[in-house]
């Protein structure tokens, strides 16, 4: 596998250069850190002298720009002002983008929890109301900094990229093209794909405002407490993006068909006590879950030099994955020739 030789961009960021920063904004840590499961960005659980805890994030460098940073901090404040249990960054100093020794950085305030327990259907309810309440916000106005979900950038640039840096070996490479050329043409010919706004989805819908990586491990739970407090909160907007409602709800879904569509059917339950659900979007799930195929190899050959990735992910790039990833597109063909899931 070839991979371009860029310069690890963390390298510099050393646990005195995190305390450095926490002081910069007035902050003064006791010594204490730890880091917490993030590859993209560089993210830290930092206790202070006074025996508080934050959460310091180091924004990957030229991943976003300081204008889509913003976009993202001024989502997560329009969530917590109608009351939606998203956890934002702190306004310190007056600001809540900060820069020191070469990194831009935020701090949030350190908030506990599990990840949620997804085969009991009232937790998927309270999660679907949640979500409706983060898409009723995010339907309020659009993004105009930050990116859409799209067909371009997660297929067919993943695909293109992937193949002009060699980086799929050369036995599987003809069968992993052919079948995610397949999997693309499939996904672009269909009733669905970009609407006018440039967005994947359906094509006479509005997109919104979403979460964008609504995976479980970004809903952290609480038990409720004496006061009915408690619940899941929803934290990491960094992925948040222009696209269909749907796309935050189809990575809560697992197991099989049967399983997957009485899931669904409880977030829905929840979700459409609160929020409308254009039951169309269903037909989007696979699709969706086709393109983060596709676009999740790209980024985890982008990040190769990143010393994080191959610590993590020994097993990417070998001749024995890409032959998985043929297998998995193929099945992602069948599955998109499939009736949506029932809910």
């Amino acid at each position: 596998m070839t991979v371009p030789d860029n310069a690890h961009p963390y390298a510099a960021l050393t646990p005195d250069a995190v305390l450095d920063a926490l002081a910069s904004v007035g902050l003064y840590g006791d010594g204490r850190l730890m880091a917490l499961s993030s590859y993209e960005n560089r993210v830290y659980q930092v206790t202070l002298e006074d025996g508080q805890r934050v959460v310091a994030k180091f924004y990957r460098p030229g991943r976003w720009s300081e204008a889509q940073i913003l976009e993202e901090h001024a989502f997560a404040a329009e969530l917590m002002a109608a009351e939606v249990p998203a956890v934002g960054p702190l306004a310190l100093q007056g600001r809540t983008l900060h820069a020191q020794g070469g990194f831009a950085f935020s701090v949030s305030p350190w908030r506990g929890g599990r990840q949620p327990e997804l085969d009991d259907f009232e937790v998927l309810e309270w999660i679907g109301r949640f979500l409706a309440r983060i898409h009723t916000v995010g339907a309020a106005r659009p993004f105009v900094q930050r990116p859409a979900l799209d067909l371009h950038s997660f297929g067919t640039a993943s695909r293109d990229w992937l193949l002009a840096h060699d980086i799929i070996p050369l036995d599987v490479q003809a069968a992993w093209k052919t079948q995610c050329d397949i999997a693309l043409k499939l996904i672009a010919d269909s009733a669905y794909g970009e609407s006018a706004a440039g967005t994947f989805g359906l094509k006479d819908a509005a997109p919104i405002r979403l979460h964008g990586d609504c995976h479980p491990g970004n809903i952290l739970w609480t038990p409720l407490d004496e006061f009915g407090r408690g619940g899941p909160h929803f934290v990491d907007l960094d992925d948040a993006r222009t696209g269909p409602a749907v796309q935050d709800l189809w990575m809560l879904l697992s197991g099989e068909r049967r399983q997957r569509a009485q899931q669904l059917g409880a977030l829905l339950d929840g979700y459409e006590q609160l929020r409308s659900f254009d039951r169309r979007e269903l037909a989007l799930i696979e699709p969706l879950r086709t393109l983060r195929l596709i676009h999740y190899s790209a980024w985890l050959a982008r990040r190769w030099q990143d010393p994080i990735f191959p610590a993590n992910f020994p097993w990417f790039g070998s001749s024995d994955y890409w032959r998985g990833q043929v297998d998995m597109l193929v099945e992602q063909i069948e599955a998109m020739q499939e009736p949506p899931l029932p809910a």
